[in-house]
């Protein structure tokens, strides 16, 4: 598997993953904001979701009861939105030389579904090669505390993150099986503390990303 840039593209594919209540949703836009300010071409994106097929398909799998679909069905469903992502959002956006920065991606799946669902991550792994085939340039792992993090999660108005009704035992292992992967990835990933304020950590963000660019 290539990432995005290495393909021949003239754009740059960076995301932000980390577990629920993480910041890492605010830090993105924060980051979307800094680079516009700057003059780079940047979009910012997330998934599940980024096309309107994708969108279609996040109501259905972080909406509802957690056991609303097994791990399998999860699986398909999440790699479905993801291709119609990458075809009609991040792939003509890297095409035309901007800057892709996304909320969660890949590794997200890694996890929620190749971990905590079934130990489905062979799976995951093969149908990632099969249907989607990029991994990111950049990978931006924003570290927390799970029960902090968990906290901050259920507390937002609205939230529709249905992964967070399995509650705190979920979130740990996620943060466990997060720092796992940028190991295991280690060439893309910069892990970030998050517990600090926010701008802090965005000011972490933009030189980890500016030092990138240059």
């Amino acid at each position: 598997m290539t990432s995005a840039q290495s393909g021949g593209r003239g754009g740059l594919f960076l995301t932000f993953e980390g577990i629920d209540g993480s910041g890492k949703s605010t830090q993105a836009r924060m980051l979307h904001a800094a680079l516009c300010e700057r003059g780079h071409d940047a979009i910012l994106t997330r998934e599940p979701g980024g096309s309107p097929g994708a969108e279609e398909i996040r109501s259905l799998v972080l909406e509802g009861d957690p056991d609303r679909w097994s791990a399998e069905t999860e699986l398909l469903l999440f790699t479905a939105a993801r291709r119609d992502h990458l075809e009609r959002t991040i792939l003509p956006a890297l095409s035309a030389g901007q800057i892709v920065i996304c909320d969660r991606f890949a590794d997200s799946t890694r996890m929620y579904q190749g971990l905590s669902r079934g130990d489905l991550r062979a799976k995951v792994d093969q149908l990632h090669s099969l249907m989607i085939g990029h991994e990111p340039d950049l990978t931006l792992l924003i570290d927390m505390d799970p029960d902090t993090g968990l906290g901050r999660a259920l507390s937002r108005k609205g939230h529709e993150e249905r992964f967070e009704d399995f509650g705190p035992d979920l979130q740990r292992r996620m943060r466990a099986g997060f720092l796992a992967l940028a190991r295991e990835f280690a060439p893309r990933f910069r892990v970030i503390d998050g517990a600090r304020d926010i701008d802090s950590v965005a000011a972490e963000v933009r030189e980890i990303v500016l030092d990138h660019l240059a």
